[in-house]
């Protein structure tokens, strides 16, 4: 939406049309906001579903392989893995080869729960209402940003 008679976006605009991460911020609490009643009848958390989804994918992984993949600090990441421990989803282990690693597995709660999250990814991706091809550029394009802003 642009602003009625404004200039077309320029380098150093400070127009809020014009500034991509307004732009970011904006969808991602929409996203976000269409998540919550999904995975509120999964009681989960949007952060908690994003950890189940790496769990579903590797039932096995270490707490610092788990967040490299969430690109999230150990800080942030114990208090999700407590609260997922707690309702019965996960377990933390002790690696019998190196006892200063923690490695995490489902429990069968936590594998039963992907039966029920299946419908999740359809529910977003028809309120998202992209083609395959805008999917895939807007991923590309935000995996480009992320590498990009990163470096």
């Amino acid at each position: 939406m642009s602003t009625p008679g404004a200039e077309p976006t320029q380098e150093g605009s400070l127009l809020l049309d014009d500034q991509l991460c307004f732009a970011l911020y904006a969808a991602s609490r929409a996203v976000t906001a269409r998540y919550r009643p999904l995975l509120d009848e999964l009681g989960l958390t949007y952060p908690q579903y994003l950890v189940m989804l790496v769990l579903w994918e590797q039932d096995q992984i270490s707490v610092r392989d788990l967040g490299n993949a969430l690109q999230l600090e150990s800080s942030t990441l114990s208090p999700l893995l407590k609260r997922l421990e707690a309702n019965g989803l996960l377990r933390r282990e002790r690696r019998a080869e190196d006892e200063r690693s923690v490695a995490l597995r489902l429990t069968d709660a936590g594998a039963r729960l992907k039966e029920q999250a299946d419908t999740v990814p359809l529910a977003i991706g028809d309120a998202m209402a992209l083609t395959p091809e805008q999917d895939a550029t807007a991923k590309q394009l935000l995996r480009l940003l992320t590498t990009n802003v990163t470096r």
